[in-house]
């Protein structure tokens, strides 16, 4: 795998740091790193800072990490500012059109694109691992048949661990080659059964004569047909988005997955806090919630009076779909899945919830309002269109995003695992609460007798 590199700063790079509590000047090191010239200073770098000898010393405060940096990693970049997202240097619209979801995987792990031999034998793993042992399928049958998908997920992955105990071996590389292979091989069958189980429906096997994206959505949607044959417009559209999804920097379920891995559990525990993160509607249900947007509007002539109380700020509405965290310009996924979307719609057709997506997209970016303040579309504008369009239920979507995901959550996971600096995630707190208070039984009026003898009696 490639590392970052070492971060050696330059001998001029420093901070002046005057206490004025003391009168004290500390000098920091400012690190340089990576071919954008990201600049930062090491939190313990604050340490020293006190006002008596006996202090622990100045702490950072950043609730949900809005300015901190927890690892180094040589996998994606983002420039929000930009519009820029890279794996591994390559621009993600070169390998959306380009490159297959395995290929990508593959690039994602090991830092470089594969050759043919390379690929070829990677494809033939994965391939050959996709089958899930019958108990997890019993596993699966024992939840109710309105279980959510993700929450059926979540606790096969999990439950994986206890099929391939010697994966809590993650020092050793071919544990944790075969156990990368497992995850990606497996999640979209144990996927398709969570898919198959929600509807009533009979599970359908891997088929392995099928290429991974067409194989999974065989196991969606065979019914009695001899031999599968996926639509390829379908088949293409599901390759880009798992592209597109394929990692995104430190979000919170990658951030999740690090942070459980960092206390060296094996993988697929690890991978199962992602999912849970994932779960979560601020972070994987997003696209979910902006087809709930639609059905609230209901008709393309409710979208002026939406976008109104959306401008004003009144009631509750809020435009799904638009803007984002860290692209602070378009969301350069959006634009690949735009063009995505209108091949999709122009093989199923449009309809009035589609109407009303493309209406509220046209208002969006003519809207002053909304381009002053840098409200683009965001991929899970169009995500949720294009799954909603192939007939997934919208409760499946995460499901979908966490398939896709579960190849940049490995390649971060194997990242944290040979990194030397990392270590048991454990952050520090700023307590608030009381000071030290001594004892006293607030119930000794009431019961005299001593709480054994109450319970005893």
């Amino acid at each position: 795998m490639t590392q970052p590199s070492s971060g050696t700063p330059l001998a001029s790079d420093s901070l002046e740091i005057r206490d004025s509590r003391t009168g004290s000047t500390y000098s920091a090191p400012v690190r340089t790193e990576g071919p954008e010239g990201d600049t930062y200073m090491r939190a313990m770098d604050l340490r020293p800072i006190k006002q008596e000898a006996g202090e622990f010393g100045l702490l950072s405060y950043d609730p949900a990490f809005m300015n901190t940096a927890s690892c180094r990693s040589a996998i994606t970049f983002i420039d929000g500012d930009k519009g820029i997202l890279r794996y591994r240097g390559y621009p993600i619209e070169q390998l959306a059109e380009k490159a297959t979801f395995l290929e990508v995987a593959y690039l994602l792990r090991n830092g470089e694109l594969p050759n043919q031999g390379q690929y070829d034998s990677w494809v033939h793993d994965i391939t050959y691992h996709t089958y899930v042992h019958e108990n997890i399928r019993k596993f699966l049958e024992g939840f109710r048949y309105d279980a959510h998908p993700m929450s059926m997920l979540c606790s096969a992955t999990a439950a994986l661990s206890s099929f391939y105990p010697e994966a809590r071996d993650i020092h050793d590389p071919q544990q944790r080659y075969i156990s990368t292979i497992r995850l990606l091989a497996k999640l979209p069958t144990i996927a398709a059964f969570a898919y198959r189980h929600v509807k009533g429906l009979p599970f359908i096997y891997p088929d392995n004569d099928l290429s991974y994206s067409e194989n999974f959505l065989s196991m969606i949607a065979r019914m009695s047909e001899p031999k599968y044959e996926a639509n390829p417009v379908f088949v293409k559209a599901l390759e880009v988005l798992f592209i597109l999804h394929a990692d995104h920097e430190q979000n919170c379920s990658t951030n999740a997955v690090r942070a459980v891995g960092s206390s060296h559990v094996d993988p697929f525990s690890a991978v199962a806090a992602g999912i849970a993160a994932l779960y979560g509607p601020l972070h994987g249900g997003a696209n979910e919630a902006v087809l709930r947007m639609i059905t609230e509007i209901g008709d393309k002539k409710n979208i002026p009076a939406f976008i109104e109380a959306v401008k004003s700020g009144k009631g509750e509405q809020r435009l799904m779909g638009f803007g984002h965290r860290v692209y602070k310009s378009y969301d350069p996924r959006a634009r690949i899945v735009k063009k995505l979307a209108d091949e999709v719609f122009a093989q199923v057709g449009m309809d009035k919830d589609l109407e009303i997506a493309l209406e509220l997209e046209r208002i969006a970016l003519s809207d002053d309002y909304f381009v002053s303040r840098k409200l683009y579309p965001n991929v899970d504008f169009y995500t949720g269109l294009i799954y909603r369009s192939m007939a997934f239920p919208t409760d499946f979507f995460t499901v979908l995003f966490a398939v896709a995901r579960v190849s940049g959550w490995l390649a971060q996971w194997e990242e944290m695992i040979l990194d030397k600096e990392q270590k048991i995630a454990r952050p520090r707190q700023i307590y608030i609460g009381h000071g030290e208070r001594q004892y006293a039984d607030p119930l000794s009026d009431k019961f005299p007798r001593t709480r054994k003898d109450s319970i005893r009696k």
